[in-house]
C-alpha cells in the first residue's frame, strides 16, 4: 500500500495504491493525517482508483480523515472507488455524512 500525496489551491489529493487492511491503514493515516496538519486543506480528495481491496480498516482510514477535514473547515471526497469498494462504504453509510463519491 501506498498514498501519493500532492497539494493544489486547497486541494490536498491522495492517490493511494494496493490493499488497505489494518497492517496499512495506520501508516496511510499518519502519512495523511501529517500532510493534512502541514497543508491545511480546505478539500481531500481520496482517489481510490489504484485500490484493489479495502477492508473495514478502510472506512476508519476514511472516517478518520472526515473528521479530520471537517475539524479543519473542509470537506472530503472520494473518486475512483470500484464497485465493490464503494458497495463497502455505502453500507457504512458514509453517504449519510455528506462525503462526496464519485
Amino acid at each position: 500500500m501506498s498514498a501519493d500525496i500532492s497539494f493544489l489551491d486547497g486541494v490536498m489529493t491522495v492517490r493511494l495504491s494496493g490493499e488497505i487492511d489494518h497492517h496499512s491503514a495506520a501508516d496511510l493515516r499518519d502519512s495523511i493525517d501529517s500532510a493534512a496538519e502541514r497543508q491545511n486543506p480546505k478539500k481531500l480528495i481520496l482517489d481510490f482508483s489504484r485500490v484493489g481491496f479495502m477492508d473495514s480498516s478502510g472506512i476508519g482510514l476514511i472516517m478518520g480523515r472526515y473528521r479530520l477535514i471537517k475539524e479543519m473547515g473542509g470537506s472530503l471526497s472520494i473518486l475512483g472507488a470500484s464497485d465493490a469498494i464503494k458497495r463497502v462504504i455505502k453500507l457504512a453509510g458514509l453517504e449519510r455524512l455528506g462525503i462526496a463519491i464519485a
